[in-house]
């Protein structure tokens, strides 16, 4: 067990995290650790038939969205955290469409509203009137990767440079997919969306664009920073149980694949995301006050292609090997790997 030490005036508890990894399971999927249950305190979140279950049934998110997932999974921890005293602020989004239809909510806890591109502004707003109240209530913020990386990215990091007692998690699909797949600061080179078809010379998604909004929030300096994907459950639950350990700004970008718009079955939402890490596409670490402190190794390298191949939106560079693009993106992928050391020696020797 490792326990993580921060300043106490950004601290709210005094207690031992166990992160995800450093538990290891018999059979995945499963309690068993060596033929034993684990401990109950060690089960995830969304076991306990009593948790929150912030983000109910009756929504209308797509079959297998990732986005889905990862609101329930990321708010449900962030209310067992902090004792069920949560208010969230929600962007214009896919998130907020698909799970407030007027009159209707699939909502179980205190949720407000945003434009597209002020989320991060409301909630220092709430966070502040929570603290001129003199309670003790976490504000979370949440948008996808065009209300985080694009149209918010101002408010974002404002927030950050007040160091405003809120964590913003931002679910990425790579897209604007709530209104019809087009290009966003997120989107990967090479991609195809309704922005970037696969046509002319340099076919999908211009390279050298976009931005990584986890690293620019590392270099805001905040208490907590970290990536993570909803193909792994309690690493997301940990990382959101951390992040309501701090006072001040924290960000947890979370990997969401969208069955729609990146052209993948909806069974298979958890295994793209799962390959998107171990390709080292996505890589998934933690930083506090500007330093990363823990990356999750990839246990086996996978080639890009494995990756790829589930998803329609990348048909064409599969379809044209000649063009390079395919050894672009693997390169892309190494690089990744190597700027973050994310092979473990040992795993992979086995």
């Amino acid at each position: 067990m490792r326990e993580i030490r921060v300043p106490d005036t950004h601290r709210d508890y005094n207690e031992t995290i166990i992160p995800a990894r450093d538990v290891k399971f018999y059979q995945v999927g499963s309690f068993a650790v060596g033929n034993r249950l684990v401990p109950e305190e060690l089960r995830s979140n969304q076991s306990d038939p009593n948790r929150q279950n912030s983000l109910t049934s009756g929504h209308r998110a797509c079959q297998g969205c990732g986005e889905a997932l990862g609101a329930r999974y990321a708010v449900d921890a962030a209310m067992n955290a902090t004792g069920n005293d949560v208010i969230a602020v929600n962007a214009t989004g896919c998130l907020e469409v698909f799970s407030t239809p007027y009159p209707e909510t699939s909502w179980n806890i205190p949720w407000i509203h945003s434009l597209f591109g002020n989320a991060a502004a409301v909630a220092s707003g709430v966070a502040a009137a929570m603290k001129a109240k003199g309670k003790q209530t976490r504000v979370i913020a949440q948008g996808g990767d065009g209300g985080t990386v694009d149209i918010g990215f101002g408010p974002l990091s404002g927030m950050f440079e007040r160091n405003d007692d809120v964590l913003y998690i931002c679910y990425d699909n790579e897209a604007y997919m709530n209104t019809g797949v087009q290009r966003s600061g997120a989107t990967p080179p090479a991609a195809r969306t309704a922005t970037t078809q696969p046509v002319g010379p340099e076919p999908g998604n211009d390279w050298g664009q976009g931005k990584d909004a986890a690293k620019i929030a590392i270099a805001h300096d905040i208490p907590y920073v970290a990536t993570a994907t909803v193909a792994d459950l309690r690493d997301l639950e940990y990382k959101v149980n951390k992040a309501m350990q701090f006072r001040g700004a924290r960000y947890i970008h979370v990997l969401v694949p969208c069955p729609l718009g990146w052209g993948v079955q909806s069974g298979l939402t958890v295994k793209v995301a799962r390959l998107a890490t171990q390709t080292g596409l996505f890589p998934v670490y933690e930083a506090e006050y500007g330093e990363i402190t823990s990356v999750a190794k990839i246990r086996k390298k996978v080639p890009v292609e494995e990756y790829l191949k589930l998803q329609r939106r990348f048909a064409h560079v599969l379809k044209n090997r000649d063009s390079g693009v395919l050894e672009d993106i693997q390169r892309l992928a190494d690089r990744n790997i190597k700027h973050y050391d994310l092979i473990d020696e040992e795993e992979e020797a086995r």
